[in-house]
C-alpha cells in the first residue's frame, strides 16, 4: 500500500491511499473459505457449492469490506504516524467511475488541519476589569425588601403605591404566559406604575415591554422572555391581577438575623448592612469575571487571526449528527459555531503555551467549594467534611458533571492567566454603572 499526503493549502490536504491486490487478497480468501460450507446457490447442497461460484456470489461484497477494513485502519494509523491535528474527521472523497476490478484502487480523502498561529495574551487592549460595589441605594433597598418578605402580608381591595401584586403576564403571540408578583416600584416609568393604581383582582392592566424595566433583561425574570428577544421587544402584554397585598414590615430584630444567617452571625442593622453588602459584592464580583473572560474572548477572537478550513468544515457538518445537514444549512451551522471554534483553539493555544493542566485535585477543590457555596444557599451554612465530600463523591462518578465542571475550571484558570497577562484596567462603579457597562443601557 502507498500512502500520501498532498498539500491543499496550510489548513486542507488530501490523503491519497493506493490499494493493490496483496493488501488484501489473503483476508479476502479466508473470509471465501470460511464461506463455502454455510453457502447455498440452487442446484447444489449447502456446503457442496463449487468454490468459483462461492465467488462469483459473495467474493464482490467480501473484497468491498475486507478492503474497507484495510484502508479504515491504514488511515487511521497514518493520522497518528504523521501526527495530524485535525479539525474534524477526514472525508472520503466520491468517485463516481470508481473501478473495484482495477489493479490499483485509489482512496482519497479530504482533511482540515488545525491552524497554526501566534497568540499574544499581553497585546495592548482596552479591556477594563470592573470592582463593582454595593451603594447605599442598594443596600437601603435589599434592606427594604427583606422586611416586606418576612412581614405579615394584608390583602388589599385595590392597588395603592406599595402594594404587591400577583398576577399573569400574556401575550399569545410572543408566547409570554407567566405567573409572577411585583411591586410598582419596578416599573421605569412612574406612567406605568400609575396605571396600576385603584385597579383591583380581575382587573387587566396592559403594558409595553419597551422600556419596561430599568433593565430589559428583567424580561427574563418577570415575563420569561428568553435572553435573545430581550432587546428591542416592544409589544403590549396584558396584565391580569389575582391577588393584592400590602405587608406589615417585619421588625429588624435579633429572631429576624439569626433566621437569616444563623445565630449571633448579624447583632444589628449596621450588621446586616455590612453582610448585605459583602454577599452583593461577592456576587457582582462573579459577574464582573465572566464579563472580563468575555471581553478578553472577544478581543483575542478579533486580534488573532489565523485560517480555517472552512469549506471542509462545511462539508463535514453534513455528514455528523443523528441528522444529514443539507449544505445551506451546514453554511448556517457553521456561521453559528465559527467563533466559538476559534476560541476553543485560541484557548487550547493558551493552555498549551502557559502549562495549564487539570489536576483531579483542582476539580475536587473546585467541586467541594461549589457545594459548599450551595449548602449555604439553602441555609447549611456548617456541613460536616463528610457530609460535603459524601456529595462531591457523587457529583464526581457522573460522566456528564465531570466534563462540566472540568470546563468550569479551565474557565477559572484561564480567567487568572488572562487577568495576569491582558493587564486590563481597574475601574470601580455602582451595580447600575456596571449593568449599563454590560448591555449599554
Amino acid at each position: 500500500m502507498d500512502i500520501k499526503r498532498v498539500a491543499i493549502d496550510a489548513v486542507n490536504e488530501t490523503i491519497v491511499m493506493t490499494v493493490v491486490h496483496m493488501d488484501y487478497k489473503g483476508q479476502v480468501a479466508k473470509r471465501i473459505n470460511e464461506k463455502m460450507p454455510l453457502a447455498t446457490v440452487k442446484g447444489f447442497r449447502k456446503g457442496a457449492v463449487p468454490k468459483d461460484l462461492v465467488e462469483k456470489q459473495y467474493g464482490k461484497a467480501i473484497k468491498q469490506e475486507e478492503v474497507k477494513k484495510v484502508v479504515d485502519l491504514a488511515l487511521e494509523r497514518f493520522v497518528q504516524s504523521e501526527r495530524l491535528n485535525l479539525l474534524g474527521t477526514p472525508l472520503p472523497k466520491v468517485n463516481e467511475n470508481f473501478n473495484w476490478d482495477a489493479e490499483e484502487l485509489v482512496f482519497e480523502y479530504e482533511i482540515g488541519l488545525v491552524p497554526s498561529f501566534e497568540l499574544d495574551l499581553e497585546a495592548k487592549n482596552d479591556i477594563v476589569k470592573y470592582i463593582v460595589t454595593a451603594d447605599d441605594k442598594l443596600i437601603d433597598g435589599q434592606v427594604a425588601r427583606i422586611q416586606k418578605q418576612f412581614g405579615t402580608p394584608i390583602p388589599q381591595e385595590v392597588v395603592v403605591a406599595d402594594s404587591d401584586i400577583t398576577g399573569t403576564f400574556v401575550n399569545e403571540a410572543e408566547g409570554i404566559n407567566n405567573t409572577t408578583t411585583i411591586a410598582l416600584s419596578i416599573f421605569k416609568d412612574k406612567a406605568t406604575a400609575d396605571k396600576f393604581i385603584g385597579k383591583k383582582v380581575g382587573d387587566v392592566v396592559t403594558v409595553n415591554t419597551k422600556g419596561l424595566f430599568e433593565d430589559d433583561h428583567q424580561l427574563m425574570d418577570y415575563l420569561k422572555v428568553g435572553h435573545d428577544n430581550v432587546h428591542g421587544l416592544a409589544v403590549d402584554v396584558d396584565f391580569t391581577i389575582e391577588a393584592i397585598n400590602g405587608a406589615e414590615l417585619a421588625e429588624l430584630n435579633q429572631e429576624l438575623f439569626d433566621k437569616l444567617f444563623g445565630a449571633g452571625n448579624v447583632a444589628s442593622l449596621e450588621d446586616l448592612k455590612a453582610k448585605i453588602k459583602e454577599d452583593a459584592e461577592a456576587q457582582f464580583a462573579q459577574q464582573a469575571d465572566q464579563k472580563l473572560l468575555a471581553d478578553v474572548q472577544e478581543f483575542l477572537i478579533e486580534n488573532t487571526k489565523f485560517d480555517l478550513p472552512s469549506e471542509f468544515l462545511i462539508k463535514w457538518l453534513q455528514t455528523v449528527g443523528e441528522k444529514q445537514l443539507t449544505p445551506e444549512e451546514a453554511i448556517v451551522e457553521y456561521a453559528r459555531s465559527e467563533r466559538g471554534l476559534r476560541f476553543q483553539l485560541i484557548e487550547g493555544k493558551a493552555m498549551a503555551t502557559s502549562n495549564i493542566q487539570i489536576t483531579f485535585e483542582d476539580l475536587k477543590a473546585f467541586t467541594t467549594n461549589a457545594i459548599k457555596q450551595q449548602m449555604a444557599q439553602f441555609g447549611q451554612t456548617n456541613p460536616t467534611d463528610e457530609e460535603v465530600q459524601g456529595i462531591v463523591a457523587r457529583v464526581l462518578s457522573n460522566q456528564e458533571e465531570v466534563k462540566r465542571l472540568s470546563d468550569q475550571v479551565v474557565a477559572a484558570k484561564l480567567l487568572e492567566l488572562f487577568k495576569e497577562k491582558a493587564n486590563p484596567t481597574t475601574k470601580e462603579v455602582t451595580y447600575e454603572e456596571f449593568i449599563a457597562a454590560s448591555y449599554g443601557e
